[in-house]
């Protein structure tokens, strides 16, 4: 699999560097991202290879950055894209799917691709000490990839986080740093920390390998359409790299062969984000090239608060040329949307997949997405991390005595009796 890639490449001025733990470019700090020989892999891959593979994500090897077979991770992605009927008749349309990262292993959210390619690539590098800056998700997912990996591991995330997502990184035995600021104060430092101790955090000086990851989430889509892409697809954004690498995915498949449709012109891309936390949606919307920070983020969608997004300009550019846009979303249409979600497809999604689908109910409602066409909305962490977020808007249970004539009476909604 080495064959395949040439080293990195800066994504501003084309600067070659060779393979190494480098996010930014010496020049003119653009970020780095790998460069592949395409030609080489057309030569090596056919759908009937993969199909030959176990469903997980490493079936697409040939276009991740690994020199071998992966060591960390070995069963993440192969997750399900539903057809969501039920939620398609409550939003008036014709074709829906849903792409449910909400059950990756091992820590249910996409996460757990970056963090494998990641954490794959830190072993390669001899990193024995790994991390990240997160914002949830990625803490779960290094802490748990980690685990099973044997590296030390230091988890650095803002202090208010969700008590589920501290619990669910701590469990793995990572070291956890709390940090009295926003993500953006939290990734700064992450910066220095790597600097300093010559560590691997996934999302700083691994970052160029890491973001790969994402794109098996778009290879998956479009293997399971049958080899092609949908017209429309809506996903949510924090740092802005997940809709670039979907992208990125869709032309990657062309290039190499494995779709018959080029993409271009034929799938657009939506981005998502909370109304408290909007700058790349702030920013399209405004006609500008690129995002506006936002300095002290307030959502419930935290695993989306990213006030100075590092990808934000290429999210923006993906979504203009492909002729999509991007939207936000206030708390309450989010937590309406996890409810939603769950009642017609039976699906937990967390406050991201909330904002992704309420998104996609306003993008429709504005007549941007065409209700005959076929949308694929992306759902990335599972709701069992953000219960918080809807604990005041579901229904409560009815509390009732052992008595069978107490049952029938909430049962005729004549009254409700309650246990005293």
């Amino acid at each position: 699999m080495s064959d395949f890639v040439r080293g990195l490449k800066c994504r501003l001025c084309g600067k070659a560097y060779p393979k190494q733990p480098l996010n930014y470019c010496e020049d003119d700090f653009g970020p780095l991202e790998v460069d592949y020989d395409y030609a080489a892999i057309k030569e090596s891959i056919h759908r009937g290879k993969i199909e030959m593979r176990p469903f997980n994500m490493w079936r697409y090897r040939e276009l991740l950055p690994i020199d071998g077979e992966p060591t960390v991770g070995p069963l993440v992605g192969g997750t399900p894209l539903v057809k969501a009927h039920r939620l398609a008749e409550a939003l008036g349309v014709a074709n829906l799917w849903i792409k449910n990262d909400a059950v990756n292993f091992p820590t249910l959210s996409f996460k757990d691709r970056v963090v494998s390619v990641a954490l794959s690539k830190a072993c390669e590098f001899g990193f024995t000490t790994v991390g990240c800056a997160s914002t949830g998700n990625l803490a779960n997912s290094v802490a748990a990839n980690a685990a099973q990996a044997g590296l030390n591991t230091y988890i650095f995330v803002p202090s208010d986080l969700e008590t589920a997502k501290i619990i669910g990184t701590t469990v793995y035995g990572a070291k956890l740093i709390a940090v009295k600021g926003t993500y953006d104060d939290v990734n700064r430092l992450c910066s220095q920390v790597a600097d300093r101790y010559n560590w691997g955090l996934v999302n700083v000086n691994l970052r160029p390998f890491y973001a790969e990851g994402s794109k098996t989430f778009g290879f998956e889509i479009a293997e399971q359409l049958g080899w092609r892409t949908p017209q429309h697809v809506v996903s949510p954004m924090a740092g802005g790299s997940l809709i670039g690498k979907i992208h990125k995915a869709f032309d990657e498949l062309y290039k190499v062969g494995l779709l018959s449709r080029d993409p271009k012109g034929n799938v657009k891309i939506y981005g998502a984000q909370a109304t408290g936390c909007n700058p790349i949606t702030a920013g399209i919307k405004a006609g500008q090239d690129s995002h506006r920070p936002v300095r002290k983020p307030n959502t419930i969608a935290k695993s989306l608060a990213i006030g100075d997004p590092a990808d934000g300009y290429f999210a923006i550019k993906v979504m203009r040329e492909t002729g999509g846009c991007g939207e936000d979303v206030s708390d309450k249409e989010i937590a309406e949307a996890m409810l939603l979600l769950a009642q017609t497809e039976g699906i937990f999604a967390e406050t991201a997949g909330g904002v992704t689908l309420a998104v996609t109910q306003k993008l429709i409602a504005q007549g941007k997405i065409p209700r005959d066409e076929e949308i694929v909305i992306c759902i990335t962490g599972n709701g069992l991390k953000t219960q918080d977020a809807i604990a005041g808007i579901v229904e409560q249970p009815v509390v009732i005595r052992p008595n069978i004539d107490d049952f029938a009476a909430v049962l005729d909604g004549k009254r409700e009796p309650v246990l005293v």
